[in-house]
């Protein structure tokens, strides 16, 4: 593929902007689908990203469905959302490309939509939504890993992007899951940031031991994973950093909780491996979900 292609972005929200303002940018043909009050605006407003002072803007085509063929679907809406948004893909795609959190979803992606659904995800981003069309991106470039990398790969360097081949379809899952899974469950009970989580010696043994449980499941699963390493990664990370989860529990949104924290949880009963902490913190995570909901 080349930048010539037409790629749509199914769920244009945080994810989705920061990788279509990119790929439009790069002369991309982008078609989002999105719910009519977005999508309209889209139209209108075009897309804006906002990293530091710049912000940049594309007009991308924005459709309710997507009825035409299209090179490559980036999938970024939330697993809150996914199974409405599948409804919404009423044609076919060469590549469909889920950037989800959790483990589930790419199973589920392949039971609703024709076409070859890879694994992928995303990394090294944080981005938020300040209105339908506007993101704040306060990151670097995101890191995207994809199995098998087909065509996607080349199209998303050619954007810009840092993109990893993955080991396997499972790799690619579980690599982001282990570190993600505990951290937010953490930071919803809390709403407190990575890096004051990362200072408080009992969070900080939490969450070690509960990414150690986390990579106990994955070796389960046939993903041999670096406990040490993937901690390295979390202590690495800005201090700022939080969790979408944490901001959806805070304002009383549904949560990714079950899809990222919860399919760990079922793969551990599934595989057979006691994971205590992990179960501690998805029921105080689901705890304080449940109390800010009301």
């Amino acid at each position: 593929m080349t930048t010539s292609a037409t790629v749509g972005v199914l769920g244009p929200g945080a994810v989705g902007t920061a990788l279509a303002v990119p790929l439009a940018e790069a002369g991309v043909d982008v078609v989002c689908i999105a719910r009519p009050a977005t999508a309209a605006a889209i139209t209108s407003q075009g897309l804006s990203l906002r990293h530091g002072p710049e912000v940049r803007t594309v007009r991308p085509r924005a459709v309710q469905e997507l009825d035409e063929h299209v090179d490559l679907l980036l999938v970024t809406v939330k697993a809150t959302g996914l199974d409405d948004a599948l409804g919404h893909v009423k044609s076919g795609a060469a590549a469909v490309l889920p950037l989800l959190n959790g483990l589930e979803h790419v199973d589920t992606i392949r039971r609703r939509l024709a076409g070859r659904v890879l694994a992928g995800s995303i990394g090294k981003l944080e981005a938020y939504r300040t209105g339908p069309t506007e993101v704040v991106q306060t990151t670097a470039a995101p890191l995207i890993t994809v199995f098998p990398e087909d065509g996607a790969g080349d199209l998303l360097r050619a954007a810009g992007f840092d993109v990893r081949a993955g080991a396997g379809e499972q790799a690619v899952l579980w690599e982001k899951t282990v570190r993600l899974a505990p951290l937010a469950a953490a930071t919803a009970i809390t709403q407190r940031t990575l890096g004051e989580l990362r200072s408080d010696a009992d969070w900080r043994s939490t969450l070690e031991t509960a990414v150690a449980e986390a990579c106990a499941v994955a070796a389960m699963d046939g993903v041999t994973l670096n406990e040490a390493a993937s901690w390295e990664i979390l202590d690495a990370m800005p201090a700022s950093v939080t969790t979408s989860t944490a901001r959806d529990a805070a304002a009383g949104r549904p949560t990714e909780l079950d899809a990222i924290l919860g399919a760990v949880v079922r793969a551990a009963r599934r595989l057979g491996v006691a994971t205590p902490t992990l179960d501690r913190l998805l029921a105080e995570a689901e705890d304080a979900c449940r109390a800010r909901s009301h």
